[in-house]
Protein backbone atom coordinates (compact mmCIF):
# COMPACT_ATOMS: atom_id res chain seq x y z
CA UNK A 1 0.00 0.00 0.00
CA UNK A 2 1.81 3.33 -0.96
CA UNK A 3 1.96 6.75 1.50
CA UNK A 4 -0.92 8.82 1.73
CA UNK A 5 0.14 11.99 -0.45
CA UNK A 6 1.41 14.96 1.67
CA UNK A 7 -0.01 18.69 0.41
CA UNK A 8 1.66 20.66 2.16
CA UNK A 9 1.64 24.76 1.92
CA UNK A 10 4.60 26.97 2.22
CA UNK A 11 2.92 29.99 3.05
CA UNK A 12 6.39 31.95 3.44
CA UNK A 13 6.57 36.06 4.27
CA UNK A 14 3.05 36.34 4.27
CA UNK A 15 0.29 35.92 7.01
CA UNK A 16 -1.04 38.02 10.01
CA UNK A 17 -3.12 37.32 12.63
CA UNK A 18 -6.32 37.67 10.69
CA UNK A 19 -4.83 34.55 8.45
CA UNK A 20 -6.18 32.53 11.53
CA UNK A 21 -9.18 32.37 8.97
CA UNK A 22 -7.78 30.68 6.28
CA UNK A 23 -6.82 28.08 8.53
CA UNK A 24 -9.94 27.66 10.10
CA UNK A 25 -11.36 27.02 6.78
CA UNK A 26 -8.32 24.24 5.60
CA UNK A 27 -9.08 22.56 8.76
CA UNK A 28 -12.30 22.77 7.92
CA UNK A 29 -12.12 20.86 4.50
CA UNK A 30 -9.85 18.35 5.94
CA UNK A 31 -12.23 16.59 7.62
CA UNK A 32 -13.62 15.31 3.90
CA UNK A 33 -10.06 14.77 3.00
CA UNK A 34 -8.59 11.71 4.71
CA UNK A 35 -6.74 10.05 2.42
CA UNK A 36 -4.14 12.99 2.03
CA UNK A 37 -2.43 14.24 4.78
CA UNK A 38 -2.18 18.27 4.98
CA UNK A 39 0.48 20.32 6.33
CA UNK A 40 0.44 24.21 6.66
CA UNK A 41 3.96 25.99 7.37
CA UNK A 42 3.29 28.97 8.22
CA UNK A 43 5.88 32.21 9.85
CA UNK A 44 7.16 32.01 12.15
CA UNK A 45 5.23 34.91 14.26
CA UNK A 46 2.04 32.71 13.45
CA UNK A 47 3.13 29.35 14.44
CA UNK A 48 2.55 28.79 17.91
CA UNK A 49 -1.28 29.62 16.97
CA UNK A 50 -1.51 28.00 14.06
CA UNK A 51 -0.10 24.65 16.25
CA UNK A 52 -2.69 25.67 19.08
CA UNK A 53 -5.81 25.73 16.08
CA UNK A 54 -4.80 22.69 14.66
CA UNK A 55 -4.26 20.81 17.67
CA UNK A 56 -6.79 17.11 17.15
CA UNK A 57 -7.25 18.43 13.34
CA UNK A 58 -6.36 16.59 10.08
CA UNK A 59 -3.62 19.60 9.93
CA UNK A 60 -0.04 19.73 10.80
CA UNK A 61 1.93 22.50 11.20
CA UNK A 62 5.59 23.35 10.09
CA UNK A 63 7.97 25.51 10.45
CA UNK A 64 9.61 27.28 6.72
CA UNK A 65 13.40 27.32 7.96
CA UNK A 66 15.61 26.21 11.54
CA UNK A 67 19.04 26.95 12.26
CA UNK A 68 21.47 23.91 12.38
CA UNK A 69 22.36 24.66 16.28
CA UNK A 70 19.89 23.74 19.62
CA UNK A 71 20.76 26.81 20.82
CA UNK A 72 23.28 29.95 21.28
CA UNK A 73 23.89 33.80 20.20
CA UNK A 74 22.71 33.34 16.87
CA UNK A 75 19.85 36.72 16.93
CA UNK A 76 17.52 36.10 14.85
CA UNK A 77 17.20 32.56 14.03
CA UNK A 78 15.23 29.54 15.13
CA UNK A 79 16.15 26.08 16.23
CA UNK A 80 14.38 22.93 15.35
CA UNK A 81 13.75 22.65 18.86
CA UNK A 82 12.28 25.60 19.02
CA UNK A 83 9.92 24.96 16.23
CA UNK A 84 9.24 21.64 17.91
CA UNK A 85 8.30 23.29 21.31
CA UNK A 86 5.79 25.50 19.19
CA UNK A 87 4.52 22.63 17.95
CA UNK A 88 5.74 21.86 14.57
CA UNK A 89 6.11 18.35 13.32
CA UNK A 90 8.21 19.16 10.18
CA UNK A 91 10.43 21.90 8.57
CA UNK A 92 11.67 22.89 5.34
CA UNK A 93 15.18 23.14 4.60
CA UNK A 94 16.79 24.41 2.03
CA UNK A 95 14.11 25.90 0.12
CA UNK A 96 15.41 27.66 -3.78
CA UNK A 97 14.87 31.40 -1.88
CA UNK A 98 16.89 30.55 1.41
CA UNK A 99 19.65 29.26 -1.21
CA UNK A 100 19.45 31.98 -3.62
CA UNK A 101 18.91 34.73 -0.61
CA UNK A 102 20.77 33.81 2.20
CA UNK A 103 23.70 31.57 0.42
CA UNK A 104 22.94 28.59 1.72
CA UNK A 105 25.09 25.12 0.50
CA UNK A 106 24.10 21.82 0.39
CA UNK A 107 26.25 21.36 3.49
CA UNK A 108 24.69 24.00 5.18
CA UNK A 109 21.27 22.35 4.22
CA UNK A 110 22.39 18.74 5.35
CA UNK A 111 22.99 20.07 8.89
CA UNK A 112 19.57 22.14 9.19
CA UNK A 113 18.47 18.53 7.81
CA UNK A 114 20.32 16.51 10.94
CA UNK A 115 18.81 19.74 13.17
CA UNK A 116 15.19 18.76 12.43
CA UNK A 117 15.95 15.02 12.51
CA UNK A 118 17.76 15.37 16.87
CA UNK A 119 14.40 17.97 17.66
CA UNK A 120 11.95 15.12 16.32
CA UNK A 121 10.72 16.72 13.34
CA UNK A 122 10.12 15.61 9.50
CA UNK A 123 12.57 17.81 7.38
CA UNK A 124 11.12 18.85 3.86
CA UNK A 125 14.43 18.78 1.70
CA UNK A 126 13.94 21.42 -1.34
CA UNK A 127 15.68 20.74 -4.60
CA UNK A 128 16.21 22.07 -7.97
CA UNK A 129 17.78 23.46 -11.34
CA UNK A 130 17.92 27.44 -12.02
CA UNK A 131 16.46 27.79 -15.46
CA UNK A 132 19.89 28.72 -16.85
CA UNK A 133 20.97 25.10 -15.23
CA UNK A 134 18.09 23.49 -17.43
CA UNK A 135 18.41 25.27 -20.46
CA UNK A 136 22.17 23.77 -20.04
CA UNK A 137 21.37 20.87 -19.69
CA UNK A 138 22.02 20.50 -16.01
CA UNK A 139 19.09 19.70 -14.85
CA UNK A 140 20.11 15.57 -13.72
CA UNK A 141 23.62 17.22 -12.41
CA UNK A 142 22.07 19.34 -10.29
CA UNK A 143 19.76 17.95 -8.84
CA UNK A 144 22.04 14.97 -7.95
CA UNK A 145 24.87 17.34 -6.61
CA UNK A 146 21.31 18.66 -4.30
CA UNK A 147 20.66 15.37 -3.29
CA UNK A 148 23.36 14.13 -2.32
CA UNK A 149 24.97 17.04 -0.39
CA UNK A 150 21.96 17.75 1.33
CA UNK A 151 20.39 15.22 2.52
CA UNK A 152 21.65 13.26 5.66
CA UNK A 153 23.06 9.60 6.08
CA UNK A 154 21.40 7.09 8.07
CA UNK A 155 17.43 6.79 8.05
CA UNK A 156 15.26 8.39 5.06
CA UNK A 157 13.35 10.22 7.92
CA UNK A 158 12.80 12.94 5.61
CA UNK A 159 11.00 14.20 2.82
CA UNK A 160 12.42 15.15 -0.50
CA UNK A 161 10.39 18.57 -2.45
CA UNK A 162 11.83 18.93 -5.92
CA UNK A 163 10.81 22.40 -7.07
CA UNK A 164 12.59 23.91 -10.42
CA UNK A 165 13.49 27.17 -9.18
CA UNK A 166 12.53 28.46 -12.50
CA UNK A 167 8.98 27.45 -12.22
CA UNK A 168 8.41 29.17 -8.66
CA UNK A 169 5.39 31.45 -8.61
CA UNK A 170 6.00 31.46 -12.60
CA UNK A 171 2.70 29.87 -13.32
CA UNK A 172 4.90 27.72 -15.69
CA UNK A 173 5.02 23.90 -14.70
CA UNK A 174 7.68 20.91 -16.76
CA UNK A 175 5.62 18.94 -18.53
CA UNK A 176 4.34 15.61 -17.13
CA UNK A 177 7.25 13.88 -19.17
CA UNK A 178 10.08 16.22 -17.54
CA UNK A 179 8.24 15.81 -14.32
CA UNK A 180 7.91 12.16 -14.44
CA UNK A 181 11.64 11.94 -15.92
CA UNK A 182 13.30 13.93 -12.23
CA UNK A 183 11.24 12.15 -9.91
CA UNK A 184 12.24 8.86 -11.47
CA UNK A 185 15.55 9.75 -11.16
CA UNK A 186 15.39 10.98 -7.43
CA UNK A 187 13.52 7.94 -6.70
CA UNK A 188 16.37 5.74 -7.83
CA UNK A 189 19.54 8.53 -6.30
CA UNK A 190 17.38 7.36 -3.28
CA UNK A 191 16.56 3.61 -3.35
CA UNK A 192 20.56 3.49 -4.45
CA UNK A 193 21.57 5.03 -1.28
CA UNK A 194 18.79 4.06 1.54
CA UNK A 195 17.61 0.82 -0.05
CA UNK A 196 13.62 0.09 0.43
CA UNK A 197 13.79 2.82 2.82
CA UNK A 198 14.35 4.99 -0.20
CA UNK A 199 12.24 3.67 -2.35
CA UNK A 200 9.48 4.57 0.35
CA UNK A 201 10.25 8.20 0.67
CA UNK A 202 8.44 10.59 0.17
CA UNK A 203 9.03 13.10 -3.37
CA UNK A 204 6.65 16.08 -3.54
CA UNK A 205 6.60 18.31 -6.12
CA UNK A 206 6.97 22.00 -6.18
CA UNK A 207 6.73 24.81 -8.85
CA UNK A 208 3.48 26.82 -9.81
CA UNK A 209 1.17 23.91 -8.04
CA UNK A 210 -2.65 25.08 -8.05
CA UNK A 211 -5.95 23.46 -8.95
CA UNK A 212 -6.30 23.64 -11.94
CA UNK A 213 -2.92 21.45 -13.08
CA UNK A 214 -3.32 19.42 -10.10
CA UNK A 215 -4.77 16.70 -11.54
CA UNK A 216 -2.51 16.60 -14.42
CA UNK A 217 0.33 16.08 -12.08
CA UNK A 218 -1.18 13.73 -9.39
CA UNK A 219 -1.01 11.14 -11.98
CA UNK A 220 2.53 10.88 -13.04
CA UNK A 221 4.50 8.22 -10.57
CA UNK A 222 6.52 8.90 -7.73
CA UNK A 223 4.69 12.42 -7.35
CA UNK A 224 3.88 11.87 -3.64
CA UNK A 225 1.87 15.09 -3.01
CA UNK A 226 3.02 18.67 -3.51
CA UNK A 227 4.67 21.69 -1.54
CA UNK A 228 1.95 24.38 -2.72
CA UNK A 229 3.10 28.21 -2.37
CA UNK A 230 1.30 31.19 -3.61
CA UNK A 231 -1.98 28.78 -4.00
CA UNK A 232 -2.12 27.79 -0.31
CA UNK A 233 -2.69 31.16 0.89
CA UNK A 234 -6.82 30.66 0.13
CA UNK A 235 -7.74 27.65 1.59
CA UNK A 236 -10.68 27.08 -1.10
CA UNK A 237 -8.15 26.62 -3.72
CA UNK A 238 -5.40 24.53 -1.08
CA UNK A 239 -8.16 22.06 -0.48
CA UNK A 240 -8.72 21.40 -3.71
CA UNK A 241 -5.68 20.76 -4.76
CA UNK A 242 -5.58 18.43 -1.97
CA UNK A 243 -8.44 17.07 -3.11
CA UNK A 244 -7.06 16.01 -6.49
CA UNK A 245 -4.24 14.08 -4.98
CA UNK A 246 -6.48 12.48 -2.38
CA UNK A 247 -8.66 11.06 -5.23
CA UNK A 248 -5.69 9.96 -6.92
CA UNK A 249 -4.90 7.55 -3.65
CA UNK A 250 -8.46 6.30 -3.24
CA UNK A 251 -8.08 5.07 -6.31
CA UNK A 252 -5.05 3.22 -6.11
CA UNK A 253 -5.92 1.86 -2.66
CA UNK A 254 -8.67 0.26 -3.97
CA UNK A 255 -7.60 -1.02 -7.03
Amino acid sequence: MPRRPLVAANWKMNGLKASTGELEKIIAGAENLADVELMVCPPATLLASFAAAARGSRVAIGGQDCHAQASGAYTGDISAEMLKDAGATAVIVGHSERRRYHGETDAAVREKALAARRAGLVAIVCIGETHAERDGGRTREIVRTQLDGSLPDGAADFVVAYEPVWAIGSGVTPTPDDVADIHGFIRDRLTARYGEAGRGARILYGGSVNAANAKRLLTIENVDGALVGGASLKADEFLAIAGAYGARWSAISLS
